[in-house]
């Protein structure tokens, strides 16, 4: 059986949900405190013992792939002022094991899509989907660690799915599925963004995925589906009927980071675990929270 050793990164969206900010720069670029929501996403990938990391690029995107290259003059300078700490930090945001390849989504055409495009690298490889606006803080093991040891186990696609409430099932892709052991369970039925009354059930799938390379010939022929997009979801729904498809249902927090509202909860409180600022941040936000009830 194959390890997973290369990550797919679907980085082509718009970000329209955060005009202006994602007008001259991607959403996958936002920072978490001192950290963008990519580079989150490619230290989990990491950590799970992936190698290549697959960004599914698109139309000025440029500052993904410059986040990730070497940069001459911020490390000569950093060098020369002898910021040794920095330029410990810029040098070391990719271990020199790992690989960046970047590949163009010419069009928007939805996640099938852009997986799909990841195609002529992944090749017959099982690889790893990580959407960096799902950040997820899995603790002692990343959420994409938790999935390899149970992909080691099986050998099948596996879905990260968690409960959500159920009038929101709309925004995700939702599953049916017959409970395994503890937090896994082999998925029955997939259905992309159902109204509440027509969903499965709350099980969600929030941005991580383990796929077999036979998804691909599955992508090749999906039709559009929800929101007129090329749907994993609906690829998905056709490789249930060709092999095992496993959900689990992770250890850890996932913050949606492609809301306002959960990107903002993901920097209190990813800023509240910070060790060089949780101290005085805490400080502070108490002074505030106590300044605003007075």
């Amino acid at each position: 059986m194959k390890s997973i050793k290369k990550a797919v990164f679907p980085v082509a969206g718009l970000g329209t949900r955060f005009l202006p900010a994602t007008k001259a720069s991607p959403k996958e670029m936002l920072p978490v405190v001192d950290k963008p929501l990519v580079q989150y996403a490619v230290e989990e990938a990491i950590s799970a013992g992936c190698e290549q990391m697959i960004f599914i690029n698109g139309r000025s995107k440029q500052a993904i792939p410059d986040h990730f290259d070497k940069a001459y003059e911020l490390e000569n300078e950093l060098e020369e002022k002898g910021k040794t700490k920095l330029l410990e930090i810029v040098r070391n945001i990719v271990p020199d094991h790992v690989s960046c390849i970047y590949l163009r989504q010419a069009e928007a055409l939805g996640l099938g899509h852009a997986v799909l495009c990841a195609r002529p690298v992944v090749g017959d490889d099982p690889f790893a989907v990580i959407l960096a606006d799902d950040l997820i803080d899995g603790g002692d093991k990343t959420c994409m660690q938790q999935m390899v040891e149970q992909y080691t186990r099986y050998g099948s696609s596996i879905l990260g799915v968690e409960e959500v409430p159920i009038e929101e099932t709309f925004k995700y892709g939702v599953i049916k599925s017959t409970a395994l052991e503890d937090r896994l369970s082999r998925v029955e039925e997939i259905v992309e963004k159902p109204a509440p009354d027509k969903a499965p059930s709350n099980l969600a799938v929030v941005g991580r995925y383990i796929l077999t390379p036979h998804i691909f010939e599955l992508l090749e022929n999906t039709q559009k589906g929800a929101g007129g997009e090329i749907q994993l979801t609906d690829a998905i729904a056709d490789l249930l009927k060709d092999e095992q498809v496993l959900a689990y249902a992770f250890k850890g927090k996932r913050y949606d980071c492609g809301s306002k509202l959960g990107y903002l909860q993901a920097t209190v409180e990813y800023a509240l675990k910070h060790p060089e600022l949780k101290d005085d941040f805490r400080a502070y936000l108490l002074d505030y929270v106590k300044h605003i009830s007075s």
